[in-house]
């Protein structure tokens, strides 16, 4: 099967239907563990992004957080909530089919705290600098969940089986 053109195939559909031009496909040993459309204009979630949905039906088919072993095909460059979700399942390899600067005279999508060409000098920016308004309020009870955490889990700090370098 050729899985950049079901990904092709997939956010074609899904602008066809009304919604977003976004699709992601997950393989893995040469067969699709998931597959999905953005649906972020169908479900007014704005964290419906296809990679989210793909990775999270994988994870459940595979009953597993880790995506050791697939490569995952997207449309797009991922935008950064993506990105994070992307390293954080740990796939062995992301294949994007285009990138911002070429589909922008086609498409864009910038919000109040968030424009794609500068999310990353924002993102690198401490806390207390960014655009979206945040407060910290410390609480000594929120460390101790993480305390309890620890207890639970035999004083390990790292969630089992987590892939490292």
């Amino acid at each position: 099967m050729d899985f950049v053109q079901r990904t092709i195939d997939i956010a074609r559909q899904n602008v066809a239907e009304g919604g977003r031009p976004f699709a992601t496909v997950i393989v893995k040993d040469g067969a699709i563990v998931a597959e999905s459309p953005n649906k972020v204009a169908q479900t007014s979630d704005p964290t419906a992004h296809a990679e989210i949905l793909a990775i999270r039906e994988a994870c459940t088919k595979l009953g597993t957080e880790h995506l050791v072993g697939t490569t995952i095909y997207v449309l797009a460059h991922p935008c950064p909530m993506c990105l994070g979700a992307l390293y954080y399942c740990s796939p062995d390899e992301v294949v994007f089919l285009t990138t911002r600067d070429a589909y922008e005279p086609h498409y864009v999508d910038d919000r109040k705290y968030f424009e794609l060409n500068t999310f990353y000098d924002e993102f690198a920016k401490s806390w207390e600098d960014r655009r979206l308004p945040m407060r910290y309020e410390p609480r000594d009870s929120a460390v101790e969940v993480y305390r309890f955490w620890q207890e639970r889990n035999g004083g390990e700090r790292r969630v089992p089986g987590a892939p490292t370098a």
